[in-house]
Parts: structure tokens; C-alpha cells; sequence
């Protein structure tokens, strides 16, 4: 696979993403659901936000290890928040040091939604490659 990353500016580096990623040559395309603070029971967590946001982290590695992918070739990355003030203010830290540990190059969406599915209020939906 060969990866290429377009900045035209500098200012999105500080901010943990890109403006646009091309590939070339992949092998596979892993297009994964939304991954939220979701127990291995099936349970929705009620907790704050940052534990929700580190718990729907630790889902997405899952589910990316899982299918033989790595968190490194995350290429497009949306993220549903019920206040994007809140997750801006208070969960961004936790996001650039998921973004830093896994060296990710990848564009990033953030939309505030009214709702997300009974407690949550945070959602990771990505696109890997290999």
C-alpha cells in the first residue's frame, strides 16, 4: 500500500489530523460501525464522557486487531459527539494520545448529534486500509 498524506497548511498537525489521505495499491479496505462505550456484554456505559470516549478507543483497536488491520492505517476517522464543546474541552487530550500512540496520519470529522443510541455520547466510526 502506499500512503500520501495533503496538507496544504500546518495548523491541523497540533490538532491530531490531516486534510486528505490517498492510497494506492491497498489489499483491503476495513470499513468499521460505529464504535462506542459499549461493554463486552452489550451494555451501553452511562459514564462521562471520557471514559466513554477511552472505552470506544479501546472497542475500536479491538475491532480493527481483530480483522488483521493496524490502527496506524486509519485513513478516515468520524467522530459522533452529543456536544462537540464538551469532547473539544475535555476529551481532545485522550483523542490526540490515541492518534500519537498509534502514529496515525488520517482525516477527521467531528459532528455534534441530538442523540447517540440510550447513554452514549460519543462515537468512533473509521475506514483502515492495508
Amino acid at each position: 500500500m502506499k500512503k500520501t498524506v495533503i496538507n496544504p497548511w500546518t495548523w491541523q498537525e497540533e490538532r491530531g489530523y490531516v486534510q486528505a489521505v490517498e492510497v494506492k495499491e491497498a489489499t483491503g479496505t476495513l470499513y468499521c460501525a460505529g464504535q462506542a462505550a459499549v461493554h463486552a456484554d452489550g451494555t451501553s456505559s452511562n459514564a462521562d464522557m471520557r471514559t466513554q470516549l477511552e472505552l470506544a478507543i479501546q472497542n475500536l483497536e479491538t475491532v480493527v486487531s481483530e480483522a488483521g488491520y493496524e490502527c496506524r492505517n486509519i485513513v478516515r476517522l468520524t467522530v459522533y459527539t452529543t456536544s462537540s464543546d464538551e469532547f473539544i474541552k475535555n476529551c481532545f487530550d485522550i483523542f490526540r494520545s490515541f492518534v500519537a500512540k498509534h502514529g496515525m496520519k488520517q482525516v477527521v470529522t467531528l459532528m455534534q448529534v441530538v442523540a447517540l443510541y440510550e447513554t452514549l455520547n460519543v462515537e468512533l466510526e473509521a475506514t483502515v486500509v492495508k
